[in-house]
């Protein structure tokens, strides 16, 4: 078929560049390719498809030639282009918060609801990568036995924060193994070899925002607007990929091996439980992966309806970029999307 001209914004950040790498690696149709910073750093210059390709400062006028804009830059650089964008027909995938719980927006991950794509009005978000690796995990066992409550503990990655969080990380871990004082920057405290309870900012519940966004999303993703969410978000000293424990109550009775045959042949979804030789996710492992990985399935002792659980996924690949590029791939698939000159 005839290739795409894509836009992508961001194309420096570290989602922006594994954006980049997604698209080469899985072939999408690309006609043409322009690249976008947001840090203002001035012309730059990243490789597409072995091809030199400059990297240039977005402004209103940047998306009005693309087929298709990826928004990989943050909320406020989405507020202001994605608009502009969709009025001039352009198809927008915006991987910030910025329009996650609009109504009018549907919230995608293509394994759980591609069937809500359809009602986009030229705007499509992509959901937290906390959200997107949740939802997978839930899925398959909420549409056999609806889930009731969840009780999630996130472990992320300092990638989650971005670039400067991953060097901040190497650098302090130098530090204090050479017996120096590490000093913090872009987290409040310390990451090397600790843990902060923080995420985000805290709200008048005492819950952090990262953690109330988990609980919205993963309802409207899964169209479970009753659905009782409880998250404690951890930034953990780890450069890739985030980890969740996740406590699911059913509304019926499960067995362990019927929960393991359904995340087993979910799309997207890969078992690895095998307590005897250590077999469960690790981040380290998950990084550059595709899947969402889980492991340590087990009947929750404190409920009878209840399963526990251990998810691992890279959030950058899979979280972010892969996620994007995945929601176009569904709509070329099923003929909803199109070159702008033959839509």
């Amino acid at each position: 078929m005839k290739g795409f001209r894509v836009a992508i914004v961001g194309a420096t950040g570290l989602v922006g560049q594994e954006l980049i790498k997604v698209l080469e690696q899985r072939q999408f149709p690309v006609d043409s390719v322009s690249l976008f910073g947001a840090d203002h750093s001035g012309a730059r210059k990243a490789f597409f498809n072995h091809r030199e390709v400059e990297v240039r400062e977005p402004n209103g006028d940047s998306l009005r030639e693309a087929d298709i804009a990826l928004l990989a830059a943050g909320p406020e650089v989405s507020r202001h282009l994605a608009p502009a964008a969709v009025q001039t027909g352009c198809l927008v995938i915006d991987s910030s918060a910025a329009f996650r719980m609009e109504a009018s927006v549907p919230l995608i991950v293509p394994e759980v609801n591609a069937e809500d794509i359809p009602g986009h009005k030229g705007l499509v978000a992509c959901p937290d990568p906390l959200t997107v690796q949740l939802a997978m995990v839930l899925y398959p066992l909420h549409r056999v036995n609806p889930v009731k409550r969840v009780v999630v503990a996130a472990y992320e990655s300092v990638s989650g924060t971005g670039s400067a969080a991953i060097e901040e990380l190497a650098t302090q871990s130098k530090q204090v193994l050479g017996g120096q004082s590490a000093v913090p920057h872009v987290y409040p405290h310390q990451i090397a070899f600790n843990l902060l309870a923080e995420t985000d900012v805290f709200l008048d519940n005492g819950y952090t925002r990262e953690e109330v966004k988990i609980g919205e999303e993963t309802r409207k993703v899964l169209h479970a607007p009753d659905l009782a969410i409880s998250a404690t978000c951890v930034r953990v000293p780890v450069f890739i990929g985030h980890g969740m424990a996740v406590n699911v109550e059913l509304s019926q009775t499960m067995p362990i091996e019927e929960a393991r045959q359904l995340l087993a042949a979910a799309p997207g979804i890969k078992v690895l439980d095998d307590p005897v030789i250590s077999l469960y996710p690790q981040p380290w492992a998950a990084a550059g992966s595709d899947e969402v990985f889980v492991g340590r399935l087990r009947q929750d002792a404190s409920h009878s309806r209840g399963l526990a659980m251990w998810t691992v996924m890279d959030n950058v690949r899979k979280g972010a970029a892969l996620n994007a590029v995945q929601i176009l791939e569904e709509m070329i698939k099923r003929e909803w999307l199109q070159p702008r000159g033959r839509r």
